[in-house]
């Protein structure tokens, strides 16, 4: 299939590229375009304008400062994967990056993105929601924060406003306590996975304090376990993994029943990777 029309415009900096978004209530806008092309073509997608704001200057940044790690929301996956100040600061992005998608996709995929798109089952969601992180938006009247927690509200849809641009994700910097832990499952490597799970913790003694449990692909958005972050802080695997309160429905991919199984395979996996000294 083709797309339906649209216009297309070049946005020279972010005021315009909000003032667009604006002005046109439906419009989209193109950065790596690896998701939206692809709903374009479908015709899930029929914007009547592509805002276009690749090379808006400062918006591929990756740093980390004053214990935060802010990346930018033009940074490709690629740049990120490659990134020291990713590995060394956020080692959780580090891990999930690999499993985005291929090569190609990566390079040019975004990370803003894919936070801005939500598909349930991708994985820098469910990181960002893991870490606690937050969300950087500009609209008309200026930037405002929006923690994780508060920004997937349901199917592809997040609490950006409609005038609203992401443009950067910011993270806590891993210190020595940081423990961290991700895996998922798909059907071959690049997939969307059918179940996922990012996970962080801190080291607290022979045990772990301020688990976070974030699940992908079991839901219309990622979503934390709670009752198994408060039994995993306890130390015990099995009264996690008893306490997953999740619901998956059934997809293409597997049934409910099957998707909250192979969650509690991946919960153990992951308590594992917590639980270890790290390097």
């Amino acid at each position: 299939m083709k797309p339906a029309p649209f216009a297309y415009k070049k946005a020279r900096s972010l005021d315009e590229a909000v003032a667009l978004l604006r002005e046109h209530a439906d419009a989209r806008l193109l950065a790596g375009g690896q998701s939206l092309v692809a709903t374009l073509n479908m015709r899930l997608s029929a914007p009547s304008l592509l805002i276009d704001v690749n090379g808006l200057g400062g918006l591929d940044r990756i740093e980390a400062k004053d214990g935060t790690v802010t990346i930018g929301a033009l940074t490709r996956h690629a740049q990120a994967e490659r990134s020291d100040v990713v590995a060394k600061h956020a080692p959780l992005i580090a891990k999930a990056m690999p499993h985005i998608a291929h090569p190609a996709i990566r390079n040019r995929g975004t990370i803003g993105g894919s936070i801005a798109f939500a598909d349930p089952a991708a994985e820098l969601p469910a990181c960002l929601l893991a870490l606690g992180g937050e969300v950087e938006a500009h609209g008309p009247n200026g930037k405002r924060t929006i923690a994780a927690d508060d920004f997937f509200i349901d199917l592809y849809e997040t609490a950006l406003r409609p005038d609203e641009m992401l443009t950067a994700i910011r993270v806590p910097a891993s210190t020595p306590e940081t423990r961290t832990g991700f895996a998922e499952l798909a059907r071959r490597h690049g997939d969307y996975a059918i179940v996922g799970l990012a996970a962080t913790a801190r080291a607290k003694g022979k045990g772990l304090a301020d688990v976070r449990l974030a699940f992908f692909g079991v839901g219309n958005t990622p979503l934390r376990a709670r009752k198994a972050e408060e039994a995993l802080a306890s130390g015990d695997v099995d009264a996690a993994i008893g306490a997953l309160d999740l619901a998956p429905h059934d997809d293409i991919q597997a049934t409910g029943p099957e998707k909250k199984h192979l969650a509690g395979v991946l919960l153990r996996r992951v308590a594992g990777q917590l639980m270890e000294p790290r390097a």
